[in-house]
C-alpha cells in the first residue's frame, strides 16, 4: 500500500488495515553503520495505530503482521508503536526488538517481553518532522530521537541503547508501517545510510559497494519511474486545469488557507518552541553556574591545602612550639579560673556564715578571710591580664594566613536566595519535561 512521490513516500495512508514497506534492493556489507530517518506520523484521532518500524534484517520482510513487515526476522527492528495494545498507557513509544529468525513478535504486549531497550516518546502530529538516528558500532546499538518540536535538525535526545548485540554481517535496510482499526498517515521524507569505519582503517572505494551493472539497472528503473511520474502529472493537469500550484506539487483548496484552529495550533506550537528553547538556555546557564561553583570550591580547597602544606613545611618546629605555648597558656588560664571559682565558693560559704553569726570570736576571722579573698582576686586579675598580653604577642606570630582574593563572595542571604531560585527553576523544568 505504499505510495511513492518525488519528495516522500507514504508508507500507509490513513485508512484501516493498510500495510506498506520500502526495502533496499542490494544487501549492505557494512560492518558498522548509522541510519538517519526523517518521517511524519499524522492523524485526526487522539490515538493512532498501528505504527512504523525501521529494519536491518538478513532477508527482506516485504509483507507481514509486524508493522507491515514479515515476522521471524533475523536482525533488529526499531518499532515506533502508536497503539497501546497491553493497556499500560506507555504508548506512543519506541522499542528495540532483536530476533534470530525463530521468535514470533508478541504484538498483544507491545513487545514488552522481547524488547531489549525502549523509551516513551510521542511522535504523532508534531509541527516538524521527527528525526531518528540509529547507530550500530562495535556491537552497540544506540537510538537517538528528535521529537519534532524544533526546526533544529541536530537537537537529538537519547532514547535507547543495547550493548553486546550481534547483527548479521550483511543485510537489508527497510522501513514499514501498518494501520488497524485506527489509522495514521505514515510518511517517510528521508532515509540516509552511512558506513562507519574504525579510526586508522582504510576507507572502501565507492565502486566496491555496488556492481556497475546493478547501478545501471537501478538508474534505468529510476528514470523509468520518473518518466511515469511526469506523465501522471501531465494527465492530472489536463484533467484538472483549475488546479494551480508550483511545478511538481499538487495543492488542495484547504491547503491554501489557514483556519482559526490551525492558526491557534500553530501559535501554540511556536510558543512551546520558544519555551523549550528558553528552558534549554536556562539549563545551560545553570550548568555553567554549577560548574563555576565547583571550580570555586576546588580552588579554595587547593589553596587551603597548599597554604597548610607551606606553613607546615616552613614553620614546622616553630609552629609546634607556639602551639604548645598556647596550650600551656590556656591550661594556666583554666587553672586560674578554677581557683577563682573555688575562692568564690569559699566567699559564699563565709557570707552564709556571716548571715548566721556564731561566737563573737568568729568576727575577726571573717574579716580576715574577706581581706584574703580580695587580695587573691587582685592576683588573679593581674595574672590574667599578663596572660592576655602574652597571648596577643604570640598571636601576632601565629596569625592564620589570609586567603587570596577571589573574584566574588556570596553572603549568607545571597546564597540562600540563589538556592531558592535555583530550586524553583529546577522544579519548573522537571514539571515541564
Amino acid at each position: 500500500d505504499a505510495i511513492p512521490s518525488a519528495d516522500q513516500i507514504r508508507i500507509t495512508t490513513s485508512l484501516k488495515s493498510q500495510r506498506g514497506s520500502v526495502w533496499t534492493k542490494a544487501k549492505s556489507i557494512f560492518e558498522f553503520w548509522e541510519v538517519e530517518v526523517t518521517f511524519r506520523v499524522t492523524g485526526r484521532g487522539r490515538i493512532g495505530a498501528d505504527g512504523l518500524a525501521v529494519w536491518f534484517t538478513e532477508e527482506q520482510g516485504l509483507e507481514g503482521p509486524v508493522f507491515g513487515a514479515a515476522d521471524q526476522w533475523n536482525g533488529v527492528g526499531i518499532f515506533f508503536d502508536s497503539f497501546d495494545n497491553d493497556g499500560k498507557k506507555n504508548n506512543p513509544g519506541v522499542i528495540v526488538v532483536g530476533n534470530n529468525g525463530k521468535l514470533l513478535y508478541d504484538h498483544q504486549n507491545d513487545g514488552s517481553t522481547q524488547g531489549l531497550a525502549s523509551c516513551q516518546r510521542d511522535f504523532r502530529n508534531k509541527p516538524y518532522p521527527v528525526r531518528v538516528k540509529i547507530t550500530y558500532y562495535q556491537k552497540t546499538l544506540t537510538v537517538l530521537i528528535n521529537n519534532g518540536f524544533t526546526p533544529d535538525k541536530e537537537d537529538y535526545e537519547f532514547c535507547a541503547k543495547v550493548e553486546d548485540m550481534v547483527l548479521p554481517s550483511q543485510g537489508y535496510f527497510g522501513i514499514s508501517a501498518a494501520t488497524g482499526g485506527l489509522a495514521d498517515d505514515h510518511d517517510v521524507l528521508s532515509f540516509l545510510t552511512f558506513q562507519l569505519t574504525e579510526p586508522g582503517k582504510e576507507l572502501p572505494t565507492p565502486d566496491a559497494e555496488i556492481p556497475q551493472k546493478d547501478k545501471e539497472k537501478y538508474q534505468e528503473e529510476f528514470e523509468h519511474f520518473q518518466q511515469e511520474l511526469d506523465k501522471k502529472k501531465e494527465e492530472f493537469q489536463k484533467e484538472h486545469p483549475d488546479v494551480q500550484g508550483q511545478p511538481g506539487k499538487f495543492f488542495r483548496a484547504d491547503d491554501l488557507f489557514e483556519s482559526v484552529s490551525d492558526r491557534e495550533l500553530r501559535q501554540i506550537f511556536e510558543g512551546q518552541n520558544r519555551i523549550h528553547l528558553e528552558i534549554k538556555q536556562l539549563n545551560r546557564q545553570l550548568d555553567m553556574i554549577l560548574d563555576e561553583q565547583r571550580r570555586y570550591v576546588s580552588t579554595l580547597t587547593n589553596e587551603i591545602t597548599k597554604r597548610g602544606a607551606a606553613l607546615s613545611g616552613q614553620q614546622g618546629q616553630v609552629s609546634q612550639q607556639e602551639l604548645e605555648t598556647v596550650v600551656k597558656n590556656q591550661e594556666e588560664v583554666i587553672r586560674q579560673v578554677n581557683e577563682v571559682r573555688n575562692a568564690m565558693s569559699e566567699a559564699l560559704t563565709l557570707i552564709t556564715g556571716a548571715q548566721h553569726p556564731g561566737p563573737a570570736a568568729g568576727g575577726y576571722e571573717t574579716t580576715q578571710h574577706f581581706n584574703d579573698i580580695k587580695e587573691h582576686l587582685h592576683v588573679v586579675k593581674r595574672d590574667i591580664e599578663h596572660l592576655v598580653q602574652r597571648n596577643m604577642a604570640s598571636g601576632e606570630k601565629t596569625k592564620c594566613p589570609e586567603l587570596p582574593a577571589f573574584p566574588s563572595c556570596l553572603s549568607t542571604v545571597h546564597f540562600f536566595v540563589f538556592v531558592v531560585v535555583q530550586t524553583v527553576l529546577f522544579i519548573a523544568y522537571i514539571m515541564y519535561r
